[in-house]
C-alpha cells in the first residue's frame, strides 16, 4: 500500500506497513517507549536510595533538579524533532537518538559529580527527545481513526510499563548490586532494540531533493489554533501527575509511608501497570464505540474527564491515616488517569489533527509535556523543603488534574483544529 503524500517523506509516495506487520513494529514502538521511560525514571530509585543521596550530599532541590534535567533538553528539542520526522521519516532519525540517550544514562554510572550526573541527564533527554514525534507520527501514517485508540493503547503500554517494571528492576539492581551498575545494565542493555527496529522496519527517509518541498503544516497555524492550545493545557495536567509518580512517589512511599525500597517499587509497580492495562482497555472499548457510530470526539473526551476525575482521590491516598489506605489509593488514582490515557492522545494527536501536522503538532503538545517535566520535580522538591509534608505537592496534582478535565470539556473542538494548507493535504 503506498501512502500518497507525505510530510513523513518530504513529498514522496511512502511505502506503508500492512496487516501483521504494523501490529509488530507497533509492538516494537512499544517497546521502545519501555526503554526509554526506564531509562527516564530509573533515577528516581536512585534518589530514594540513602547511599546515592549520600554520596554526592543531596538536599531536596537537588534531587528535585536532578529529577527535572532531563527534561530540560527534552522540551527544548521537542519541535526541532516534530519537524526532522515530517520531512526525514522515523527509522534512521530515532535509531541514531536511541543510541545517544541508552550510552549517556549507562555512563550515569561513571559520574562523580552532582554536575556530571545534570549533563548526563541532559544529555539522555536530547536522545529521548525524538520518541513521542517518531512514534506519533508513524501511528498517523499507518492506522484508522477507527484503529487508532487501540494502537495508542498498546503503545502507551510502552509508556506506563516502562516505569512499572523500571521501578522493580532499578531497585532489585541497587539493592543486590549498587546504582553504578543498575545506570550500565539498564542503560547499555536497552541498545539490543536496535536489531529488530533496523531488521524490520522499512526505511521511510526521503528522496534525494524531496525535503525541500512543502509538505507540512506551518507553525503559525498551529500557534493559532485554540484546539491546540487546549491540548497543550491538557498534556500538562495528565502529565504533571505521571511525573511527580515517576520522580517522587519512590521517595514519597520510602519517606513518609515507611515502605522498604523493594517494597516500594512493588507498589511502583502496581501502580503503573494499572495505568497501562486501563488504558489499553479504554482505548479498545472507546474504538469499539466508534466503530458503531458514536461520536468520536464524545466517546475520546468522556473517557479523558472521567480519567482526570478518578485521578482526583490522589489527595486521598496523602490524607489517609493508614498504610494500607494511603497505598490503595496511591494504586487507584494512577490507575485510574489510564481512562484517559490513550484517549486523551488519540483525540489530541490523532483524531483532532490534520495527518501532514501529526509531527509538528506532537512536537508543540511535548513542549508542554516536556515543561510538566521539568516543573514537577523542582516544585514537589521546594514545596516538600519548604512545608516539611507531602501534602502540599498532592493539592497542586489535584488543582492542575480539575484545570485539564475542564479544559478537556471546553476546548476541544473540531472547529478549532488548524488549519492545513492544500498543499500539504495527505
Amino acid at each position: 500500500m503506498v501512502d500518497s503524500a507525505s510530510s513523513a517523506s518530504g513529498g514522496q509516495p511512502v511505502e506503508k506497513s500492512t496487516g501483521t506487520s504494523r501490529w509488530i513494529i507497533l509492538i516494537i514502538l512499544a517497546l521502545g517507549a519501555v526503554l526509554g521511560f526506564v531509562d527516564r525514571t530509573n533515577i528516581a530509585q536512585a534518589l530514594a536510595a540513602p547511599e546515592f543521596v549520600k554520596h554526592f550530599n543531596l538536599t531536596n532541590l537537588d534531587r528535585g533538579t536532578l529529577n527535572s534535567a532531563f527534561f530540560w533538553s527534552y522540551a527544548a528539542l521537542q519541535i526541532p524533532m516534530g519537524w526532522i520526522v515530517d520531512r526525514y521519516g522515523v527509522k534512521l532519525p530515532y535509531t541514531i537518538c536511541f543510541a545517544v540517550w541508552c550510552i549517556a544514562s549507562a555512563a550515569c554510572g561513571l559520574a562523580d559529580s552532582f554536575m556530571a550526573l545534570i549533563l548526563l541527564r541532559v544529555l539522555t533527554g536530547v536522545g529521548e527527545a525524538i520518541v513521542t514525534p517518531a512514534s506519533y507520527r508513524w501511528i498517523r501514517s499507518n492506522f484508522s481513526e477507527g484503529q487508532s485508540g487501540l494502537a495508542v493503547g498498546v503503545y502507551s503500554l510502552g509508556t506506563k510499563i516502562g516505569p512499572a517494571l523500571g521501578g522493580p528492576i532499578a531497585a532489585w539492581l541497587i539493592v543486590n548490586h549498587d546504582w553504578r551498575i543498575m545506570f550500565a545494565a539498564l542503560g547499555l542493555g536497552g541498545l539490543l532494540w536496535l536489531i529488530p527496529w533496523n531488521l524490520l522496519v522499512k526505511s521511510d527517509s526521503p528522496k534525494a531533493g524531496s525535503v525541500k518541498k512543502k509538505s507540512a503544516v506551518p507553525l503559525k497555524n498551529i500557534l493559532v489554533s485554540p484546539l491546540v492550545w487546549g491540548t497543550i493545557v491538557i498534556n500538562f495536567c495528565y502529565n504533571y501527575f505521571v511525573f511527580y509518580c515517576m520522580t517522587w512517589m519512590p521517595a514519597y512511599l520510602v519517606e513518609h509511608r515507611g515502605l522498604s525500597l523493594k517494597k516500594e517499587g512493588l507498589y511502583t509497580f502496581f501502580s503503573f501497570a494499572g495505568i497501562a492495562l486501563v488504558a489499553l482497555t479504554a482505548g479498545f472499548v472507546a474504538d469499539l464505540m466508534i466503530k458503531r457510530g458514536w461520536n468520536a470526539v464524545i466517546v475520546r473526551k468522556t473517557f479523558v474527564i472521567c480519567g482526570f476525575a478518578i485521578a482526583c482521590t490522589e489527595l486521598l491516598g496523602v490524607m489517609a491515616d493508614t498504610e494500607q489506605m494511603a497505598l490503595f489509593w496511591t494504586v487507584v488514582s494512577l490507575s485510574g488517569l489510564g481512562l484517559a490515557t490513550a484517549n486523551h492522545l488519540a483525540l489530541c494527536r490523532l483524531t483532532l489533527i490534520p495527518a501532514p501536522a501529526v509531527g509538528l503538532v506532537t512536537g508543540v503538545q511535548n513542549v508542554s509535556t516536556s515543561l510538566a517535566g521539568i516543573v514537577t520535580p523542582l516544585l514537589s522538591g521546594w514545596l516538600l523543603q519548604e512545608t516539611g509534608g507531602y501534602t502540599a505537592p498532592m493539592l497542586v496534582i489535584f488543582v492542575f488534574l480539575v484545570i485539564g478535565g475542564l479544559t478537556t470539556l471546553f476546548l476541544l473542538k473540531e472547529k478549532w483544529a488548524p488549519k492545513v494548507p492544500e498543499t500539504a493535504v495527505e
